[in-house]
Formats: C-alpha cells, structure tokens, sequence
C-alpha cells in the first residue's frame, strides 16, 4: 500500500496529464513569518524526522550561505517542519525552493482546506508554492517539506510564509480527568496538554491551586465537590475539563457518569459493542431492547440476539449506584449471508509483516469497528516467481508480536464476530508479475497456502509499481492479452472457484491504474505513454461478477481528470466524489465509446483514505469525507463536481491503516463507523 509510494508513477502522471510549463514572477513579501527560513542558523526552529540525517549545508544552497539537506531512511520520509502562529480568517501564500528526485511542500491545520504540492528537480533548485486561508478558529499552522520512500538526499531553502504574523495561542484543554478520593484527600489526574506550562485547579468552580504536573492531592473539609483542571501558558489559560465529583468524609464514591459514545456493530449473528470509559465506574450494564443482557467489566461487549434489529443501550454501576443510561443504538443481525458483509463497511490494513513507525497491533487488540481486516503483506520471493510468502512482524522489528498460536486464535475471534480477515499481496515493496504459467500457478499454490494456514477468509490484491502493464496493441478491455494481466484474472478464478461464495475478493488499486484509464490506456497507439496507465481495468472487469469490494486507494495521486473533463486533485470532497463517480457511471476507456468500462454496482465499491495525514498524501479530513459520502449516497452536501446519479448503496470506506488510525487516536474508525451506522 502508500507506506513506500513508488514515485516513478507520479512522475508518469505528470507527464501525461501536463501540457507546459507556467513561469510566475517572485511576488514582494509583504512579511516573511517563517522561522529560520534560510537555515542560515542551522536547523532552529524546525523539527524534522528523527532519521533524516537532516542538517544545514553550505551547498548546493538557493540563496544565503545555507540549506537544509534531509535524505529519507526505510519507512521515514525526512519531513522537516515548524508551527507558525498565524490570523484567523487570512490569507497567505507559502514557497519554498527545493532540489532533490521527489520533494514535497505543505501545510497542515489551516482549518480550511490543507495545501500541498510536489515537484522532481534533482540538479537544480526548483520553486514550489501554494497560497491557503486560515479558519475561522484557526491561530497556527504547520508547514512542512519531505521527500519521499527510496530517494536520496533532497535540499530546500528560502522559504517564505507571507501573511500576517499571530498571536501565541493557550493550549487545549486538559483531557481524561479523574478523581479518587479517601475519607479525607481527593486525588485528581489528567492527561497532559500539548505546550502547557502548567495547570489551575478548581474546586466547585473557583480556582484553589495551581500544578506544574498532571496530578494533584488535597485535603479539603467533609463534604461533596466537583473538579476541572485547566492548562496555561505565557498566551493564556485553556478551556476547562472535563468535571468530575469526589466526596471526603466518607469512603463511598459518588455515582457513576452515564456511558458515552456507544457504538453497535453487526457481524454474523453477532452484535460488538463498544463506548468510553465512566468516571468512577467499576463495571457496566447492557440493555437490549429495554432488558438487561449482561454486566461487563470493561467497555466492550459481544452479544447474540438472534435474528432482527434490536436497540441496545449501556450504564455505569458501582458500589454507590448506577448511571443513567447512553444514548440509544440499534442494529440488524441475520440479513447477511455466509462470505457477505455488512450494509456498510470499514476495511483497514493491519501491518502484520513489518512495523512503520505507527506501531505493531496484536490481531486480538484490533478494535470492533473494522468489518475487513486485510494482513498486510504477502510479498513475492521473486518479482516472477508466483511464489507468495507470509510471515508475522520479527520480535526484534515488533517487539510486542504475538506467537502465532495467539495471532491464529485472534483470526478466529474476530471471525466470530462476524469479521473477515483477509491476505493483501504486494503493497509497494512486494511487485508480482505473473508472466508465466508457472508464475500462475504458483501463485495459485503459495497463496492458498497462506489461507489454509490461517483459515483467512479471502484475498486482497495490492499490486503496485510495475506488476501491471499493457502490451502494445493491447486495447480491447474484454479480451486482453499480456501475459501479466491474462494469467493473474486466471489465477484469481481459481481461487474463487477453490473456496467457492465464502471466498471474499477485494482490490485496493491505485488512481493510475483505474481513473486514469479515462484519458490514457496502456502505451498508446504511438507507444510513447506510460503502459501501466489503466492496466487495472481489464482485471476489475473480468473479475466483476466476483469481486467483493474496489477500494482504489484515492491518495498518493497525481491530478486525475473526471467525467467532467477537469482535473481533479487529492485531499478535496470532490475528488472523492469524481473518483468515485467513474466507478460507479462507467466511462470510455481513453475516450474511446466502443470501449467502455461499465459501472460497477454501488456495493461493490468503498473509497480508499489514509487515516491520518502522515499515513499518505491526499489526506481528507472527516468532515470533508463524510461530506463525499453525502453527495454520492444521499445526493446531499455536494460540492463543484455533480456525480451521474446518486447511490444510497456504497458500501463504505478502506483506510491505510489500522495502526495509523489507533496512532491518531482513533478518529478514522470511530467518527467514520459512528457515521455509517447512521446511514443505515
């Protein structure tokens, strides 16, 4: 997948989908608000990536006696970037002059739409600049410059950030605050504020102390108090926290708070549930459709309710009472048949075979919210070879990896529940090209051997770089002819003949394999374009009665033109939307009408994001993203781009990743599941 883009393609996409060059003159700064933007003072004020080797050089430099020089390492991509205070409500224009294979510039928090952009110039500095405005509630943002997996050192200097300079900004509120109390003390913690430099507390709503750490003991008189904690530095004072109550003079705690953020998801004849933790709680009682069903300890529950749409609710019990009850959530068991999913459906990567930096997760911890599991990768012992190889993360890569006994029985768990767990082949290191019978067929044996071995549900095909291409004179989308493609649409049919309607079948393209499809179709008549250019497409067509899910991965991508013959570029509402579209209308394959590539049914497709913005370029915000989902599924929040129809069926959203989404706090898969569940 996107964690080692090959950026060769990027780099074809450009070529195909630009016709020249446009020159701007250097505009007057009416003031340059970025730190050290010449490094002239080494690397002060900017942070970059811990193995980047970054440093100032003397040369090559753009102007001044100085320039950051970054070179990537394995998975690290050697950004390097600082947080500058800015205006709400303004306008500003970032450049910066970079030299190096791929080197990418940004801008992150603006609180409208992020900005990025790219260029490959590795003899000689290179312009770059983007112009954005801030939010309304918006006082910093973080500009930023990477290159990219598998490149060499890269340079940038000059930057400039024009626009008016912002105020320092107090820092957010103090989050997770609880509180134990004695007959005489009260105990309080909190997790800590990014940029406090200390913290007040209040007691009934007057301040009474102020902390340097995340705790705090006092010993009030007898009697019932609540608490609020707040951060502070030299800009100002946060937003109180959440309240929480203690009573001293007794040992009885006060009741619980009432459950929040409860969440249900079908699977099989199974329901998981799921919410946040309650203050003073020490256990939980379930309700399904009114009645009490179970009493948990923690905040998860399975149950099997038989065959219908129930409604389920959760309180909070300890020694002292019990809470209110959450908020109402239904969900419908027994519509799915065996090998099928859910109406709507997350589909996450689990890196299972190697660590990134984002963590490893034990198969048993992956969280209720993922309908899809896809084990991330099963790589190739040779580019040609067929010969598909699985084998968990190495303890001294991922210190926390389960024996395999453990990752088997969590396959099994989640399997219970209803989930699917698949094998991915490729990501962006592991290339297959099937060009022989032999090749086919060992992939044939290697991969069935994988799902036999794990009793894994299905296949996700991942294949990337340069595993798919087109011959030349190879245009007729029903009948193809290249080796690569002829022998992996066979070897996928006999599989699926193999495991039979269980077999679950996904695909996770990228942009320039599918949608690009639409201008260019391999080499072209003249040879002269890039043959991978849409050589996805007579696999997705031939496998069509067959396949499960497309998620084309709408990220690490070049401008792509839609059916409105204008381009469309990522991290926007309406790239997902025009992407999606051709997916779901059809188009004619390099604008040819005798050659068609039909609509796929609204099921079949779920759109592809990373889950945080240092998971992939082209990340979307969750509003922006359920904004998407609106216009093609309901034909609401619409943007520019009106898709050909409205599909209440799309099935859903995949993520790169799993680990990415619990590294960002989770906020992929609870903001999107809680979204879908209500879709319905």
């Amino acid at each position: 997948m996107n964690h080692r883009l090959n950026l060769r393609k990027l780099a074809a996409a450009a070529v195909l989908v630009l016709s020249g060059t446009m020159l701007a003159a250097s505009p007057a700064h009416a003031a340059n608000i970025a730190t050290n933007p010449g490094f002239e003072n080494d690397l002060a004020g900017w942070t970059c990536s811990p193995s980047a080797g970054a440093t100032a050089v003397s040369s090559p430099v753009h102007g001044g006696s100085k320039a950051l020089q970054a070179t990537p390492a394995g998975s690290d991509t050697a950004r390097c970037q600082q947080t500058v205070s800015v205006k709400p409500s303004s306008s500003y224009s970032l450049s910066a002059w970079v030299r190096g294979g791929y080197v990418f510039l940004g801008v992150l928090g603006t609180g409208t739409t992020d900005q990025s952009t790219w260029t490959s110039s590795p003899s000689a500095y290179s312009q770059l600049s983007r112009t954005f405005t801030t939010g309304a509630s918006t006082t910093s943002v973080t500009i930023y410059v990477n290159s990219w997996y598998g490149q060499g050192a890269y340079q940038a200097d000059d930057f400039v950030l024009d626009g008016e300079a912002g105020q320092g900004q107090p820092p957010a509120a103090p989050t997770g605050l609880t509180s134990t109390s004695t007959r005489t003390s009260a105990v309080l913690n909190w997790t800590a504020s990014a940029g406090a430099t200390g913290y007040n507390v209040y007691r009934d709503g007057a301040k009474v102390a102020t902390a340097t750490g995340t705790a705090y003991t006092e010993t009030p008189p007898q009697g019932n108090y609540t608490y609020q904690v707040s951060a502070v530095n030299a800009a100002g004072e946060s937003p109180r926290s959440n309240q929480v109550s203690v009573v001293i003079g007794n040992d009885t705690p006060p009741p619980p708070a009432t459950p929040t953020g409860l969440t249900a998801t079908a699977g099989g004849a199974n329901v998981a549930l799921s919410w946040n933790p309650s203050s003073n709680a020490t256990g939980y009682n379930v309700y399904r459709d009114g009645a009490k069903v179970g009493s948990p300890a923690t905040t998860a529950y399975t149950d099997t309710p038989g065959a219908g749409t129930h409604t389920y609710q959760v309180s909070a019990v300890n020694p002292t009472g019990e809470s209110a009850r959450s908020a109402q959530v239904s969900a419908t068991v027994g519509g799915d048949q065996p090998g099928t999913l859910p109406k709507r459906v997350l589909v996450g990567y689990l890196h299972a075979s190697f660590a990134n930096g984002s963590g490893y997760i034990r198969m048993a911890d992956v969280p209720n919210e993922w309908n899809v599991i896809n084990l991330a990768f099963g790589e190739p012992t040779s580019v040609t070879s067929g010969d598909i190889r699985f084998q968990q993360c190495p303890v001294a890569e991922c210190p926390g990896v389960e024996p395999e006994a453990d990752f088997i029985a969590g396959i099994r768990a989640k399997q219970a529940l209803g989930k699917k767990v698949l094998i991915s082949i490729g990501g962006q290191n592991g290339q297959v090209q099937l060009t022989t019978a032999a090749a086919r067929d060992k992939f044939v044996q290697s991969v069935s051997a994988i799902i036999d071995r794990y009793g894994l549900d299905g296949l996700d095909i991942d294949f990337e770089g340069h595993s798919l291409y087109l011959n030349q004179g190879d245009t007729n989308l029903a009948a193809p002819t290249t080796p690569v493609i002829v022998n992996l649409i066979s070897a996928l049919k006999t599989l699926k003949a193999r495991y039979g309607a269980k077999f679950v079948l996904t695909m996770a393209p990228e942009t320039f394999f599918v949608q690009l499809g639409y201008q260019f179709y391999g080499p072209g008549a003249n040879g002269s374009a890039d043959q991978r250019a849409g050589s996805y497409l007579p696999v997705i067509h031939a496998m069509r009665n067959d396949l499960t899910l497309l998620h084309v991965q709408d990220y690490n991508s070049g401008p792509i033109t839609g059916l409105d013959n204008q381009y469309h570029t990522m991290g926007t509402h309406d790239f997902h939307v025009a992407m999606t579209d051709m997916l779901l209308a059809g188009f004619p394959i390099a604008g040819n009408p005798n050659n068609v590539f039909p609509a796929l049914r609204p099921d079949q497709v779920a759109i592809g994001l990373p889950a945080a913005a240092y998971a992939g370029n082209g990340f979307t915000t969750v509003a922006e993203v359920q904004k998407a989902f609106d216009c093609l599924a309901k034909g609401t929040n619409c943007g520019p781009y009106k898709p050909r129809g409205v599909y209440p069926n799309l099935r859903g959203l995949m993520t790169w990743s799993i680990n990415w989404d619990k590294y960002n706090s989770f906020e992929f898969s609870r903001s999107h599941r809680a979204y879908l569940n209500g879709l319905g």
